[in-house]
């Protein structure tokens, strides 16, 4: 049996609609979810968003990242549309990088309760400095934990290439 039951897509209402609405400020309740069809195996989901965009809350300038996140679902996935609505609607939200990366993260935790998870913000420099946060997370009690923190212990903070900065 190929596809998704009605129960699996869940309350799935943004994908395939013709009338999207864009999000003017921070919007966390437009993210959907759908059912992992293999929660017996444990795989990474890695998403790209080299358009994000929020602003300095002090200056009002705005801030421009690639966010990158990785997870290893549970029982439930974010659905792609959902969140990319939901990425964009930091675009007016004022918030340091380092808290937009944890506000990312604790808001997909909360919607998914993945297995593990990791947000990683590569900013572009303003005033010629970049800003990198990184943030992960493992469910307690689980492997995850421990990989979450040997990952986060371990993390290469040198300098990587990037191509869109």
């Amino acid at each position: 049996m190929s596809g998704r039951s009605r129960e699996e897509a869940g309350g799935i209402t943004l994908l395939g609609s013709q009338g999207t609405k864009y999000p003017d400020n921070y919007a966390p309740e437009i993210l959907e979810t759908f059912v992992n069809k293999h929660q017996e195996n444990d795989y990474f989901v890695k998403f790209n968003c080299p358009e994000f965009t929020s602003l300095c809350p002090i200056t009002g300038q705005p801030d421009f990242a690639t966010i990158t996140l990785s997870f290893v679902p549970d029982i439930k996935m974010v659905e792609s549309k959902s969140l990319k609505l939901y990425l964009f609607s930091f675009r007016n939200h004022g918030d340091f990088h380092e808290d937009c990366v944890n506000i990312i993260m604790k808001d997909l935790i909360h919607l998914m309760e993945p297995k593990y998870i990791e947000v990683w913000g590569k900013c572009i420099p303003r005033g010629g400095l970049s800003i990198d946060p990184y943030c992960n997370y493992g469910k307690p009690g689980t492997r995850w934990e421990q990989v979450a923190w040997d990952r986060m212990s371990r993390h290469d903070m040198y300098p990587e290439k990037v191509d869109n900065r």
